[in-house]
This record gives structure tokens, sequence and C-alpha cells, in this order.
């Protein structure tokens, strides 16, 4: 089993950047594929960006593309989320999730963990 904890949210104007930190604890990181999910007032949660276990592959909802990067940094268990070029459309909670099995998903039932969200809103 692995604790995910998000950090790194805030209030950040549009055109803004920030960066999302999740800091996983329990058994081996570098063994999950990581994923960011969000969740907008009044939606449904919806992907964000993927990573694979090494970090040489990832996946992006069109939405994101060319704005957001997803990395880890096995050594210190933790996967980061920048996010540049913010509008606020991207005002959301936003949430990190593992996932046991060593495939890409942008399904949020592909994951079996997840954490707690971190806030982001983005003023216009």
């Amino acid at each position: 089993q692995v604790q995910l904890v998000e950090s790194g949210g805030g209030l950040v104007q549009a055109g803004g950047s920030l960066r999302l930190s999740c800091a996983a604890s329990g058994r081996t990181f570098s063994s999950y594929y990581m994923g960011w999910f969000r969740q907008a007032p009044g939606k449904e949660r919806e992907f964000v960006a993927t990573i694979n276990w090494s970090g040489g592959t990832t996946n992006y909802a069109d939405s994101v593309k060319g704005r957001f990067t997803i990395s880890r940094d096995n050594a210190k268990s933790t996967v980061l989320l920048q996010m540049n070029s913010l509008k606020p459309e991207d005002t959301a909670i936003y949430y990190c999730a593992a996932r046991n099995i060593a495939t890409l998903s942008s399904r949020e039932r592909a994951y079996d963990y997840w954490g707690q969200g971190t806030q982001v809103t983005v003023s216009s």
C-alpha cells in the first residue's frame, strides 16, 4: 500500500505558474505508475497527466498538453506537476494517484491509491 500527500496548490493569476508535489510513502514508489487528476466544482474528476515508473514515458490530457509537465523523482518518492500558462478553467482540486499495473492509463478507475487533493485557483 502507498500513501499520497499533495502540496503546492494555491491562488494564482491567469498566465501564472504553480508546481504541485505529491509525496509518497509505503511500498516501493518506483513500482507505481503515477497520475494527476482534477475535479472542478460541479464537474466529474478528469484525467490530467500520467507517467511511467522511470519517468521516460508520459501522457497528457489535450486540455493541458504543452502547458503542464509531469515528472518524478524516485529517490525522493515524489511526483511533480509543473503547471504553466494557467487559465481560469484550470481551477480545480488536483489529486495525485498511484497505479499498481505497469501500463499508462487515463481512466480514474485504473488507479488504486489517491491523495486528499490540493486546491488550485486561477483568477482572471
